[in-house]
């Protein structure tokens, strides 16, 4: 019975391209959407996530985001030091600026400052250069695809001096770091270097990081913190929670992307629901035959989703191939598209919706099988 509904499904070419399409237009709408959704995201807790000797973040209390700091006094460093259970706190500067390079390029870019004595805060893997090399004058360090913005089509090297702020600085090594959500150029520096680039006045400090000297107490550390600075002391994961709450608060992200991802839905569903319904519809004194030698709607109701099955794994196996592609070769040569994935979680998620899809379609579909009269056969 059932390789006669494949049969069925089979011999109709065209409906059956038509199913599969819209399966797998569907399943690409929705899984390229979600996985860049997710991606940018994580984009907007970078920052946080490429600092991973600290387990402590110490700023302002009406700070939200990584990205929006308010500056603290320089004394600050120093309360948080004294605090019990701090292990060691160092200082950490961030903000936006201006690039101007000699060939006349101009590009925004996010301008770290790290600590002048340990250097915590600078992401492990450097492509070209070392951490030791942000020790020299005037030395700074950026991101792989920040480098190709300031110089396009050139290899990635150190010792070219570029502008920030109209001060002169040398790039004396490449950093492996996250892709950021406001900018595509990082620069790290040391903290005296970096916030001699800018003018924030007097109170240039944007954060403290602080390592807790017993992780099992890190929520209660915290705590003390707050308690004894007028602080407000959050542990990695809590902040980057908070800047990527603050993203989808503040943005139109979830409202862009759901919108795209309802309509694939939708999608899916109208092709599908037509396409199977036109198919019913033209095999449908196949079906009264069926009914006519005593099959029962039942086993009609088995077959056609058995036919919805088929169509859903061939549409959704195309659509996740297209997705796959889609992020495998741009993620690995467009710096803008660096950091977005086709997650595992995603893929599972969109196939349980396939499925709904195909069979809420199907099943909207059947009522005409399901009442059609076995005397129709012999009609006409």
């Amino acid at each position: 019975m059932f390789r006669t509904a494949l049969r069925m499904l089979l011999g109709d070419t065209t409906k059956c391209l038509g199913l599969v399409f819209g399966v797998a237009l569907s399943t690409l709408l929705v899984c390229q959407q979600v996985s860049i959704f997710f991606g940018l995201l994580g984009r907007a807790s970078s920052v946080v996530n490429d600092v991973r000797e600290a387990d402590i973040w110490v700023m302002d209390p009406s700070v939200k985001t990584v990205d929006a700091p308010f500056p603290l006094r320089d004394t600050a460093l120093q309360r948080v030091r004294g605090v019990e259970g701090v292990e060691w706190a160092v200082p950490f500067f961030r903000a936006n600026v201006q690039v101007r390079t000699r060939e006349g390029t101009l590009e925004n870019a996010i301008l770290l400052g790290i600590d002048d004595a340990s250097l915590v805060g600078v992401p492990d893997e450097f492509m070209v250069g070392g951490i030791e090399d942000l020790t020299m004058p005037d030395s700074i360090a950026v991101n792989p695809a920040g480098f190709r913005l300031l110089f396009p089509g050139q290899e990635l090297g150190v010792g070219r001096v570029i502008e920030l702020n109209d001060r002169r600085a040398r790039i004396a090594a490449i950093v492996d770091a996250s892709p950021a959500f406001s900018a595509n150029l990082t620069i790290y520096a040391r903290y005296s270097l970096a916030t001699a680039y800018t003018n924030n006045g007097r109170n240039a400090l944007s954060f403290v990081l602080a390592k807790s000297a017993d992780p099992d107490r890190l929520g209660s550390i915290a705590g003390r913190i707050g308690e004894e600075t007028g602080l407000m002391a959050v542990s990695s994961d809590r902040f980057r929670m908070m800047s990527i709450l603050y993203i989808l608060a503040n943005t139109g992200i979830p409202v862009s992307f759901g919108t795209v991802v309802f309509l694939g839905v939708l999608i899916g569903i109208a092709i599908v629901g037509l396409t199977f319904n036109q198919f019913i519809s033209e095999n449908i004194k196949q079906y009264a035959a069926l009914k006519a030698i005593g099959v029962r709607n039942g086993r009609l109701l088995l077959m056609t989703l058995w036919q919805a099955l088929f169509v859903g794994v061939v549409g959704y196996g195309l659509g996740l191939f297209a997705a796959s592609q889609f992020f495998n070769w741009p993620s690995k040569n467009v710096d803008a598209l660096r950091g977005f994935y086709l997650l595992p979680e995603v893929a599972i998620g969109v196939a349980v919706l396939s499925v709904v899809i195909v069979f809420v379609s199907t099943l909207l579909s059947m009522r005409r099988v399901l009442v059609v009269d076995p005397a129709t056969v012999f009609r006409g």
